[in-house]
C-alpha cells in the first residue's frame, strides 16, 4: 500500500478526508490542487518553489513531518497569517510517515 490518509480543512472551514499517494513524488500543495480544495489561482502561485506562501497550511496533527528547511523558513518569515504551526504545502512531500496528517489551509493574502 503506497497511499496515506490525510485530513485537509479548506478555507471555508470544511474538512476533507483524502487519500494521497506516496509513490508519485507529490507534495501537499499538489494534493490540495488535485482535489480542488482551494480556488484556482490561490494556491501554488509560484509553482511550488517556496517563493510565494500561497500554499501555507497550519499543521493540526503532525505524525512526523520532516524538519523545515531554510528556504521554507525564510518564506514564512515574509508571509501573512503565519502561526507557530505554519508550513508550506509545497515543501511537504507525501511519505508513509505522514499517515494521519491534519492541516488547515491558511487564508489567501
Amino acid at each position: 500500500m503506497s497511499d496515506i490518509n490525510i485530513k485537509i480543512t479548506d478555507r471555508e472551514g470544511v474538512t476533507h478526508e483524502v487519500v494521497a499517494p506516496t509513490d508519485m513524488s507529490m507534495n501537499l500543495m499538489e494534493i490540495i490542487r488535485s482535489y480542488e480544495l482551494a480556488e484556482e489561482g490561490t494556491i501554488g502561485v509560484c509553482g511550488g518553489m517556496a517563493m510565494c506562501a500561497s500554499c501555507q497550511v497550519y499543521v493540526i496533527s503532525d505524525p512526523g513531518l520532516e524538519p523545515m528547511g531554510d528556504e521554507e523558513d525564510a518564506m514564512l518569515g515574509e508571509a501573512f497569517h503565519v502561526k507557530e504551526n505554519s508550513r508550506l504545502g509545497c515543501q511537504l512531500h507525501m511519505a508513509m510517515e505522514m499517515e494521519g496528517l491534519e492541516v488547515e489551509i491558511a487564508p489567501y493574502p
